[in-house]
């Protein structure tokens, strides 16, 4: 059957759960984007935070911790940042690391609808 020069492919429970799939993907993988950037950009501010103290002279430092403002050693404010700025990088490397799978996830799905559905249907974003 033809319908406007496009064959008609019937869409199988199994297809149906293969696009939702890859909608959801698609949904996490923005999310991946944004919470990626996030944590970039807590550790370009931490590193400017550390580099600030290597270039004060005072022992004493304003740390914030909530919603306050503490006077705290700076020792110990270098290795709170430290520790800080550890963890972060951690997220950031798992949120990476869930990134790439989930990518690797939608290409294989991209690779099954196209086959079935060629140009009938669009994975692409504009």
């Amino acid at each position: 059957m033809q319908q406007g020069g496009r064959s008609e492919t019937e869409v199988t429970w199994e297809d149906q759960q293969n696009i939702n799939k890859f909608g959801r993907l698609n949904n996490r993988f923005h999310e991946l984007e944004d919470e990626i950037k996030i944590a970039k950009e807590t550790n370009d501010n931490l590193e400017d935070a550390s580099n600030e103290l290597i270039l004060t002279d005072e022992e004493v430092i304003r740390f914030q911790i909530g919603e306050v403002f503490a006077h705290v050693p700076k020792d110990e404010v270098e290795n709170r940042i430290e520790q800080i700025k550890e963890v972060t990088s951690q997220k950031l490397a798992k949120l990476e690391e869930e990134k790439e799978s989930i990518l690797a996830q939608m290409a294989e799905l991209k690779k099954i609808l196209y086959a079935k559905f060629n140009d009938s249907i669009n994975l692409e974003e504009d």
